[in-house]
């Protein structure tokens, strides 16, 4: 026991000097599913959580095809060139056959993939709901903890990943594309609710018309919707990754929000809540990981098939799979 705190020290004080290969093997350990790495990551979390918290936390979302990483790539280019450390978390569909990421971010990220005060980190989702990674919010602190000021989370932007990661992050960015119809699907989906702030996206030459025309009609809808929460009003941008265009509005915009947040002290409650969020989420992923992997498993198995079967009802199979797992975790 006294070999391995000692090995989590080592690691916690490589991730502190910001080691490349120190934060690969904090951030695999975290997101291991194996019962005694999960006791190694939670002392490895209780030694790094003094010192994260401090970076600008961005959610970054949109369809398929909005151009999300092409911004990102651009964008945090700019921000290291100013000076700041950036990490991307790029949430990826989980491939059914081989567990593994199927987008491969590094490959489209190719600047940033290449800067020395970037970190990318590509990671499966494990099938958790809404597409986002059942650790990207320790992962986020293993990053703060090595000193990177910048933490982008990018959302694969389908089911409920977007009101997920907005559950993570001081800031939401969603992505629209012009002329795509982007702005009535996400009054159906609720993404300009969760947005803090709009970009039209692919605002390039050939384009532009077509963005300004799509702004607009986003500016109408907030207007329907009374957006303005707290002071704020969310802003519709003109972005484009491919020719750097309005990304430097786009980080003012993340200033301008985060120190109204600031100011007020809803930064500070946001992340209180969101802390909750994360234990509560954790909490229901151990429980149904105990309930389906654990003593009660076979006894499940042979309810399954009752109800499959027709000899039992799923609410009265549900509260005897229960009433046995609890037995067994009590007992």
């Amino acid at each position: 026991m006294g070999e391995k705190a000692s090995s989590i020290e080592e690691l916690a004080r490589k991730v502190r000097a910001g080691e490349r290969r120190a934060l690969g093997r904090a951030i695999t350990l975290v997101e291991s599913r194996r019962e005694d790495h999960r006791a190694e990551a939670a002392a490895l979390m209780e030694k790094l959580r003094p010192d994260a918290g401090k970076a600008v936390r961005i959610g970054m979302t949109g369809s398929p095809g909005a151009g999300k990483s092409t911004l990102i790539d651009t964008f945090g280019t700019n921000l290291t060139a100013a000076g700041h450390k950036v990490a991307v978390l790029a949430v990826d569909p989980t491939s059914t056959r081989t567990g593994g990421s199927i987008l491969g971010d590094k490959t489209r990220m190719a600047q940033l993939s290449q800067d020395e005060k970037a970190f990318i980190r590509p990671s499966p989702t494990g099938g958790t709901l809404g597409g986002v990674a059942a650790r990207t919010r320790e992962a986020m602190l293993v990053l703060e903890a090595a000193g990177f000021d910048v933490i982008i989370v990018e959302t694969v932007g389908v089911g409920q990943s977007e009101t997920a990661v907005a559950d993570m992050v001081d800031v939401f960015v969603a992505l629209s594309l012009p002329g795509s119809g982007d702005e009535l699907q996400g009054l159906k989906k609720g993404v300009l609710e969760l947005a803090d702030i709009i970009c039209v996206n692919k605002a390039e030459a050939g384009n532009l018309k077509r963005a300004e025309d799509a702004a607009a009609d986003l500016r109408a809808a907030l207007r329907i919707l009374a957006s303005e929460r707290e002071g704020w009003s969310v802003p519709v941008l003109l972005t484009s990754g491919l020719a750097n265009e309005g990304l430097q509005a786009l980080w003012q915009a993340i200033g301008a929000f985060r120190a109204l947040a600031q100011e007020r002290g809803s930064l500070e409650a946001r992340r209180r809540r969101q802390a909750v969020i994360w234990f509560r989420a954790i909490l229901q992923e151990r429980l149904t990981e105990r309930l389906f992997h654990g003593p009660a498993k076979a006894k499940i198995a042979r309810l399954e098939k009752a109800v499959e079967a027709g000899e039992t009802s799923a609410s009265a199979a549900a509260e005897e799979a229960l009433a046995a797992a609890l037995g067994a975790a009590l007992g």
